[in-house]
């Protein structure tokens, strides 16, 4: 499959088009209706592990940046946040277009902007929540972005960036591009180490809070989920794992897989 294209909207509609793509359709959430699509993500364990990281926090002003099509922006709102969508793509299909549609069919509000993360059109002290899904890895320039995070947070809000993929080496980069599904499709696919990520958070002046592994959460492993591990790796053990050894399995794992793409989250707050 040699197929390249100009815009994320015409990969996307491609993709769709394929028979043999449409479990990554789905994973990806591009499936239609969009509604439904962004109904399933808010009812997904992804989301439900994600909501249980911003339990306890006063629902406020939330900016989710390079919000896609909407469906983190769509289960924000149906959480209770106020929901401002950034996202520079216009298209009705992966992009600004696609969010108003959602939100007008969900009768729910929203404010737009279409501008990248880089250049926030916000004042400082904005947000009491910025939340980013696969958006880091991206970013053409991750120091910036990190430090425009931090700026339009109020202090002590929080940032939650999700499903970052996390590369040991520029080798391993060539590795994970030359596997992924959708970089040959549209050639701007990126990933940074882990320690990038940290350096770019905390030298904004962010406080990072938790770090998640690959295997910590299904916020990482969605769409496949730690209740499905456990019961693959029960049925090949030919035993049912406790939880004191499930939860040892998961460590192991987190520290030993190097797998070039591999999945990381980062929480925390500004000082």
């Amino acid at each position: 499959m040699g197929n390249t294209y100009h815009s994320w909207e015409s990969a996307v509609i491609w993709m769709k088009s394929q028979k043999d793509m449409q479990d990554i359709v789905r994973a990806c959430f591009y499936d239609d209706p969009l509604k439904e699509s962004a109904e399933r993500y808010h009812r997904s364990s992804e989301w439900k592990e994600t909501r249980d990281m911003l339990s306890g926090i006063a629902k406020g002003t939330a900016l989710d940046i390079g919000a896609g099509r909407g469906i983190s922006s769509y289960a924000l709102a149906q959480d209770g946040w106020n929901v401002t969508a950034l996202e520079p793509d216009l298209s009705d299909v992966v992009g600004a277009g696609a969010i108003r549609k959602l939100f007008r069919e969900a009768n729910l509000p929203v404010t737009i902007h279409e501008q990248s993360g880089e250049n926030l059109p916000f004042p400082e002290n904005s947000f009491d929540l910025v939340y980013a899904r696969q958006v880091l890895h991206h970013a053409r320039d991750l120091k910036k972005l990190c430090r425009e995070i931090r700026r339009v947070l109020r202090r002590n809000g929080i940032f939650l960036l999700t499903r970052e993929h996390v590369i040991n080496s520029e080798k391993d980069l060539k590795t994970f591009l030359n596997n992924h599904p959708l970089h040959r499709l549209y050639g701007r696919e990126h990933a940074y180490t882990l320690s990038e990520y940290k350096n770019a958070l905390k030298g904004s002046g962010l406080k990072i809070d938790r770090v998640l592994a690959p295997y910590a959460s299904d916020i990482n492993l969605f769409p496949d989920t730690q209740v499905r591990l456990r019961m693959e790796l029960s049925v090949k053990l030919r035993f049912s794992i406790p939880n004191f050894l499930f939860r040892s399995i998961v460590t192991f794992l987190n520290v030993w897989t190097t797998t070039p793409g591999r999945l990381y989250s980062f929480s925390g707050h500004k000082l």
